[in-house]
């Protein structure tokens, strides 16, 4: 499949996600609704349904911080992306306008990236009390 189309589906697919469990849920699933309707009318009901079902899992991994439903999901979504796209070419320039329109800079789609970093020094702060420790 062209690389366009699945880096399209990709960043989708994440976008869809993070928005799953936010404030931006219901214009997102009314779009991708719409979409469909407009794309594939036959699958609108059952994407609405998967949507619905989707962001139930959504919010039960991030609960419980289960990375790897997360994941599965963002790989659902991304190969339905690329399936609407592959059927219905003109779907590309839709779903990227209502990406840009629900997610403006593009930081639903971007990985989290955590660091740490230890010195083998640390200060303990416990109920008034200042202890230095040192790890050895």
């Amino acid at each position: 499949m062209d690389p366009e189309v699945t880096s399209l589906a990709q960043s989708a697919g994440a976008t869809l996600v993070t928005l799953m469990a936010t404030d931006a849920w219901h214009r997102t699933r009314e779009g991708l609704t719409q979409l469909w309707r407009r794309m594939q009318p036959e699958r609108a009901e059952i994407v609405a349904a998967e949507l619905e079902a989707g962001r139930e899992d959504v919010l039960a991994a991030m609960a419980a911080n289960d990375q790897e439903t997360l994941n599965e999901l963002r790989l659902q979504w991304q190969g339905l992306v690329r399936r609407l796209i592959g059927a219905r070419p003109a779907a590309a320039a839709e779903l990227r306008a209502l990406l840009a329109e629900l997610d403006p800079d593009g930081t639903a789609a971007r990985p989290v990236t955590q660091r740490a970093t230890a010195s083998g020094h640390a200060r303990v702060y416990q109920a008034g009390r200042d202890q230095h420790i040192t790890e050895r």
